[in-house]
């Protein structure tokens, strides 16, 4: 992809002053300075189900969708629906898919004022989103300086758990606690994260902790340590993991990050599945300078946060056992 998109800079060699961000410098989304007091970010995301349950596939979908705006520190505004769907799939389960995306979209404070759907056959859903930030005030993944306290904001594991559950071989428990991840927003852990001076800041999604680590480094000009004992999985991650449930995906991410990421001798296999795993609406990673004042305030309202390592001198990602 990294290719295809650098033969679209080729093409524009100069940039519209007011894109704040874009395919020069690549991020989370689209940034594009409408005044001084405002700019718009702007990002899509659609997959075909994870889950069984129409509702929640509605409802994750649209969380992912809207993470990449609290990653780039805006406000959900407006959404238009991107879909495909089987000519016969009952008209049900299409309004429960698009109910618990709209319902998870009114929850950001934003709405759903149309979108388009095409047949397909096999079922896919998501969200063209648009949302508002201060032209100041952007969250990229550039910026984490050596020393910084790396943060995470949710769980790992919720491409293990889908699999497994997909393999019939995931207790409904363990589903369900993958399932509320997923449909958690990242709002108020985005702005916890900015009162906390966060610099360096990315959501972790289909390209693993260790991708969106590497990406935040790489932007950054620095190393990130990562403690493998300090990171958090999803109930029934490890044990699924154990017996070999892995995706595609972390294949992918492996083969790509070959080189790019260093990991200790002696890390449990199960644990070093969870760290390629693909990610569905992960949490927030990011470096801030604001060790104890960080842990504090997130604690205070009740946002889950673990700090997961620290940012260090030279390049990659460094896993520590």
């Amino acid at each position: 992809m990294a290719q295809v998109l650098r033969l679209l800079t080729d093409l524009r060699p100069e940039e519209d002053p007011n894109l704040l961000v874009g395919l020069s410098m690549p991020d989370d989304a689209a940034v594009y300075r409408l005044n001084d007091e405002q700019a718009v970010v702007m990002t899509t995301d659609f997959f075909a189900p994870l889950v069984d349950d129409p509702y929640d596939f509605g409802a994750i979908s649209a969380a992912n969708a809207m993470s990449d705006v609290y990653a780039m520190g805006g406000e959900v505004t407006l959404a238009l629906n991107i879909a495909g769907f089987p000519e016969e799939m009952d008209s049900e389960i299409v309004a429960a898919i698009l109910r618990g995306g709209a319902e998870k979209v009114h929850e950001a404070g934003g709405i759903i004022a149309g979108g388009h759907t095409i047949i397909d056959e096999e079922p896919k859903y998501g969200l063209s989103v648009l949302g508002l930030v201060h032209p100041n005030e952007i969250l990229t993944k550039a910026g984490a300086k050596v020393g910084d306290a790396v943060y995470l904001t949710k769980a790992l594991g919720t491409g293990i758990v889908t699999t497994a559950a997909m393999r019939d071989e995931a207790s409904a428990e363990h589903l369900r606690a993958a399932v509320e991840s997923m449909t958690r927003l990242s709002r108020h852990a985005a702005h916890l994260a900015r009162e906390s001076g966060a610099r360096g800041l990315t959501d972790v999604t289909g390209f693993s902790l260790l991708g969106h680590a590497y990406e935040i480094a790489a932007a950054s000009g620095v190393g990130i340590r990562i403690a493998a004992t300090d990171l958090p999985t999803l109930p029934g991650a490890a044990e699924y993991a154990a017996k070999g449930i892995v995706t595609g995906g972390a294949a992918r991410n492996r083969d790509y990050l070959e080189g790019k990421v260093r990991i200790g001798d002696g890390l449990a296999e199960a644990m070093e599945h969870i760290l390629f795993d693909p990610q569905t609406s992960g949490g927030l990673l990011f470096a801030t300078p604001s060790g104890e004042d960080t842990a504090k305030r997130f604690e205070g309202s009740k946002e889950p946060l673990w700090r997961v390592g620290e940012v260090v001198a030279g390049e990659g990602v460094e896993v520590t056992v």
